[in-house]
């Protein structure tokens, strides 16, 4: 289904993609540049890092782990492209190649990347074609891990919302491929996560102690609001909280407290909700004192946020209020945050008011290697 942005010429000047692109080259001009220029892509262990005063300009190698990194093969554009897909977030798919995310990776000191497929994943109305669209995506991701073990990670994506074979592909991804965890989109043929139609799933990933990112999509609700804004503005953001929200009112998080969740985009709406989410506790005559017998901010507590395309101090200073700084770990949203965009994240969070020096260690990479030991090696 197309939305009203995809079906204006005059509005597609305002894809994410090319705002994107706008935003990057008015940093530019500004003189805004990556904290560390590294010396390329033969540059593969994971060292730690030389802490400094302005936490992260001038360190001598990449140290970043960065959990929320796209990879847009071509053969994904292209068979999104035979199915008729028009992508309703107003986003177009940006030229991509690992070659690109290394050369990002190495001009913003970012020593590994966890890749993932963004929005709107595999499946498209073609049960068959996503079970198999998702087996031949994730043999590419482990095959570039493969090639570059040091600098790269990668979520598996999922044919969902087809439960079974989902759990087969889970179980192929992270026992053969050897996956660092999953990526599940927020919602997937019209259902968020938490729905019960989806609870084999989470008890699978639960028994594996699965870390699971969590990536919005765009609801067909979504595609039917009368608004000339692309949906990635805020339709993502909105899918993301009812995810969260629904994990936690639906008791998912209390029956399956093994999976390890991130969230993309510092949370989206989560962390300006919470209060208002903790109303639940005391209602009465309502399922949530045994679906979160710990209350629902204990709940979103425990969750991992990303500071993907969210390095302010309106959204840090929010998320703190929330979490503990443990729980924030680094994200760039590269290749669709293009590369100049990826500099001026990094450069906004090593200038923001509410992080020091520490909390900046442990958002680049210290929190991240709690998560993903093999990259401490």
């Amino acid at each position: 289904m197309k939305s009203e942005v995809d079906n204006k010429p005059e509005l597609q000047k305002y894809s994410r993609r090319d705002f994107m692109k706008k935003t990057a080259l008015a940093a530019g001009a500004v003189g805004v540049a990556g904290s560390i220029g590294a010396g390329g892509l033969g540059m593969a262990k994971v060292a730690p890092a030389e802490k400094n005063a302005n936490g992260g300009t001038g360190m001598i190698t990449p140290f970043k782990i960065d959990v929320h990194h796209h990879s847009v093969p071509e053969m994904y554009v292209k068979e999104l492209e035979s199915k008729n897909y028009v992508p309703s977030h107003g986003a177009g798919y940006p030229a991509w190649t690992p070659e690109a995310s290394l050369e990002v990776m190495d001009q913003n000191g970012i020593a590994v990347a966890v890749t993932s497929i963004s929005s709107p994943g595999v499946y498209v109305g073609d049960e068959a074609h996503a079970i198999d669209f998702s087996r031949r995506l994730n043999a590419y991701s482990a095959k570039m891990v493969q090639q570059h073990p040091d600098r790269f990670g990668f979520f598996a994506i999922l044919p969902m919302p087809i439960v079974d074979a989902s759990i087969k592909e889970a179980e192929y991804a992270l026992d053969t491929l050897n996956a660092d965890g999953v990526v599940l989109l927020a919602s997937a043929g019209d259902r968020f996560l938490g729905d019960q139609d989806f609870e084999e799933l989470m008890a699978e990933l639960d028994r594996r102690k699965c870390i699971v990112f969590i990536h919005p999509n765009i609801h067909s609700t979504s595609d039917n609001l009368p608004l000339n804004i692309p949906g990635f503005f805020i339709e993502f953001m909105f899918d993301t909280t009812r995810a969260v929200t629904n994990l936690v009112f639906s008791g998912v998080m209390e029956r399956y407290p093994n999976i390890k969740w991130i969230v993309a985009h510092a949370g989206a709406t989560v962390p300006y909700l919470a209060w208002r989410l903790s109303l639940a506790d005391i209602l009465p005559d309502t399922p949530y004192a045994k679906t979160m017998p710990k209350g629902a901010i204990s709940y979103l507590k425990s969750l991992y946020y990303d500071t993907a395309l969210s390095p302010s101090n309106y959204a840090m200073a929010s998320l703190l209020q929330l979490v503990e700084p443990t729980q924030i770990l680094f994200g760039s949203d590269f290749p669709f945050a293009p590369k100049d965009l990826v500099a001026k994240e990094v450069n906004d969070l090593n200038e923001l008011s509410v992080f020091d020096d520490e909390i900046r260690q442990m958002v680049y990479r210290d929190n991240a290697l709690k998560l993903f030991q093999r990259f401490a090696k």
